[in-house]
C-alpha cells in the first residue's frame, strides 16, 4: 500500500485522538462516583427493607399490646364485679362465698400475669420504636448521600462527554484527511491490537510494541520508498517514519 508521507504522519495525530477517546471512555466507565453511588443505593435499599420489617414488627407488637391490655381490662372488670358482689353482703351461703373469694384471688393472680405481659410488650414496642427511628435516620442519610454522589457523578460524566464530543469532532476532521484505504487498514489494526493501529518509528524502536528493530529490518525500511506504508514485523502495526526514526540516509540500490 502506498500513501503520501504527510498522510502517514496524519495517522499519528489520528492515533493520539483515538487514544484520548479510549482514555475518556475508560474514565467514564470507571468514575469513582459510579461505585460509590451503587454502594449507597444498595445501602439505602437495605435500610429501606430493614425499616419496613421493623415497622411491621411494631404493628404486630402494637396489636399484641392492645390484646394484652384488653385482656387485663376484662379480668379487672370481672374482678370488680365479683368484689362488689362480695361487698354487697347479698351472698350468705358459705360455700358460694368461699368460691367467690377464691375466684377473686384467682382473677387477681391472672391480672398480675397479664399486666406483666403488657409491660413486656411495651418494652418490646419501645425498643422497636427506637429501631424505627434509627433506621429512618440512617436511610434518610444514605438517600441524601446517594443523591449528592449521583449529582457529582453526572457532572463528571457530562464533562467527560463534552471532551469526547470535542475529540470526536477533531478525529472526524483528521480522518477525512487520510486516504480511505490507509484509514481502513489503520482502523482494522486498531481493532485488533488494543486500540493502537499506527505507531511512530523512533530511534530504531517501534512505538507500538516498544521493541527495537534489527539492523536487517531497519535496512529493509530504508529500502522502501517514502510513500510505501511499512509495518512492524513484531506487532504488525503501521510504522510511521519520523525525523527521529534512526534510519539516517537511505541505502544504495
Amino acid at each position: 500500500m502506498k500513501a503520501e508521507p504527510a498522510a502517514q504522519a496524519r495517522l499519528l495525530h489520528l492515533q493520539e485522538l483515538d487514544s484520548e477517546l479510549q482514555l475518556l471512555a475508560h474514565r467514564a466507565r470507571t468514575l469513582p462516583e459510579i461505585a460509590e453511588a451503587a454502594g449507597l443505593k444498595e445501602r439505602a435499599d437495605r435500610l429501606e427493607t430493614d425499616l419496613i420489617a421493623a415497622q411491621t414488627k411494631v404493628s404486630d407488637v402494637e396489636r399484641q399490646q392492645r390484646k394484652a391490655e384488653s385482656d387485663v381490662d376484662q379480668v379487672r372488670s370481672r374482678a370488680d364485679r365479683d368484689a362488689k358482689r362480695l361487698e354487697s353482703g347479698q351472698i350468705t351461703n358459705a360455700k358460694e362465698l368461699q368460691n367467690l373469694q377464691s375466684e377473686i384471688a384467682s382473677l387477681g393472680r391472672r391480672q398480675a400475669e397479664l399486666e406483666e405481659v403488657v409491660l413486656e410488650v411495651m418494652e418490646r414496642a419501645e425498643a422497636l420504636d427506637a429501631t424505627v427511628v434509627r433506621l429512618t435516620a440512617e436511610r434518610e442519610e444514605a438517600v441524601a448521600e446517594h443523591t449528592a454522589v449521583v449529582a457529582r457523578r453526572d457532572t463528571a460524566a457530562a464533562e467527560i462527554q463534552w471532551d469526547r464530543t470535542r475529540v470526536a469532532q477533531d478525529r472526524e476532521r483528521v480522518a477525512g484527511e487520510i486516504p480511505a484505504d490507509l484509514l481502513a487498514l489503520y482502523d482494522k489494526l486498531r481493532a485488533q491490537y488494543d486500540g493502537i493501529g499506527a505507531a511512530p518509528l523512533r530511534y530504531g524502536r517501534c512505538g507500538g510494541c516498544k521493541l527495537a528493530l534489527s539492523t536487517v529490518e531497519l535496512n529493509d525500511i530504508r529500502a522502501h520508498a517514502a510513500d510505501e506504508v511499512v509495518r512492524c514485523e513484531d506487532c504488525r502495526r503501521i510504522l510511521v517514519r519520523t525525523e527521529e526514526s534512526g534510519l539516517g540516509g537511505r541505502t544504495e540500490q
